[in-house]
């Protein structure tokens, strides 16, 4: 796990919000090139690494996203300040009070800032502090330079469209816990590293070979839209899982979601990889998440036709003030190389997109018993 904290601290120090992601996958594709991975980048910036199996297609992808939530400067305010929007889905609740970074375009100028509520001040605004509502409309970034008008702004080199970077801090805890922003999705990187990175070292040849697709855009909806050619079968999202009341997803185990927004994931392939946890005693959870969208759901959207799952280490207050456990980033990493040394679900079927009914898998292994032959007879 020294390899795994040592990337995750990594990636959880490079600001990469969602559209500006360069210098964060430019570090994770240097880390694959000492791998020895292959290694080919899209022209958007998505990253493919392969790590090659035993024999030839299809191949099968594991996937994760290096982009975070984030917000955009919409305008340059009177009072000196910066109106932002939120980049991906999540509350101002959480941004009241965090520090963050401002990019400008020239790369040599950015600047700390930090998110205020507009009544931030009580001994000024009194209850109103408390009283007044929750949104983005509501907050401000003050930045920590002397300004005190919007040409002030002009004159430091910021504009519309500047990227905002809310600082991760992450914290090792005692007992294993590390708390930080952006847990959701550098976690499931490092835990996805540390699986090739355990496979390499051991010399191991895989039965087939397998993708690391590195999105960076997934917190808008449109992550792994690209990167894959079609001559994959299957693909597991790596994300976390939601740690709440009403969900059984824990931080210290790795969690198999049978369900998202979008719908169910692959029946047969979720149960395998919860056959695969039984066999190897890897601790786990089975969960769904009603509010919840991942890599997945736009790679079928794309319309490429692969068996999909999704697992997630367990994360409390996820878009929040986010905390995992380093249990459940092991148990992700144990899952996905126990999983990438095994075949495919179907080995034989899923060689390739089409085949014929009487070869497809249907009722021996999801049967499905005509209603009248349920019912009690009389």
């Amino acid at each position: 796990m020294v390899y795994v904290q040592d990337v995750l601290l990594h990636l959880l120090r490079t600001p990469s919000p969602t559209g500006r992601t360069d210098q964060v996958v430019q570090y994770i594709g240097e880390r694959l090139l000492e791998l020895g991975l292959e290694l080919s980048v899209t022209r958007r910036g998505l990253l493919n690494a392969t790590l090659q199996g035993g024999r030839p297609g299809p191949d099968r992808a594991v996937v994760v996203h290096a982009d975070t939530i984030g917000a955009m400067v919409t305008r340059l305010k009177d009072n000196g300040r910066l109106e932002i929007t939120p980049l991906g889905t999540h509350s101002a609740r959480f941004a009241e009070g965090a520090h963050v970074t401002v990019f400008t375009d020239c790369h040599e100028l950015s600047y700390t800032g930090t998110v205020l509520p507009l009544k931030s001040s009580g001994h000024q605004y009194g209850e109103e502090v408390d009283t007044q509502g929750i949104g983005w409309p509501l907050v401000e970034v003050r930045i920590d330079e002397p300004v005190s008008d919007a040409a002030d702004l002009v004159a430091l080199g910021m504009h519309v469209g500047d990227f905002v970077a809310f600082d991760a801090n992450p914290i090792l805890a005692s007992g294993g816990f590390v708390k930080s922003r952006h847990l959701d999705d550098k976690a499931g990187i490092a835990a996805a590293m540390g699986a090739f990175q355990a496979l390499v070292e051991s010399g191991i040849r895989l039965p087939v070979s397998a993708h690391l697709l590195v999105t960076i855009a997934e917190e808008v909806g449109h992550g792994a839209t690209h990167g894959l050619d079609t001559n994959v079968a299957e693909m597991i999202a790596v994300d976390n899982a939601v740690v709440a009341a009403g969900q059984q997803s824990r931080e210290d185990r790795v969690n198999i979601a049978m369900l998202d927004s979008t719908g169910p994931f692959d029946y047969h392939f979720s149960r395998r990889l919860l056959s695969l946890c039984g066999d190897h005693d890897i601790p786990f959870t089975r969960d769904t998440f009603r509010h919840y969208r991942s890599d997945a759901a736009s790679a079928v959207e794309a319309g490429l036709e692969m068996r999909t799952a999704l697992i997630g280490f367990g994360v409390d207050s996820s878009h929040g003030h986010e905390r995992t456990h380093f249990r459940g980033i092991q148990a992700v990493a144990e899952l996905l190389a126990v999983y990438l040394q095994s075949d495919l679900t179907f080995p034989e079927w899923d060689t390739s997109e089409r085949g014929t009914l009487e070869d497809f898998p249907s009722g021996s292994v999801q049967p499905a018993p005509l209603e009248d032959l349920r019912r009690p007879t009389d």
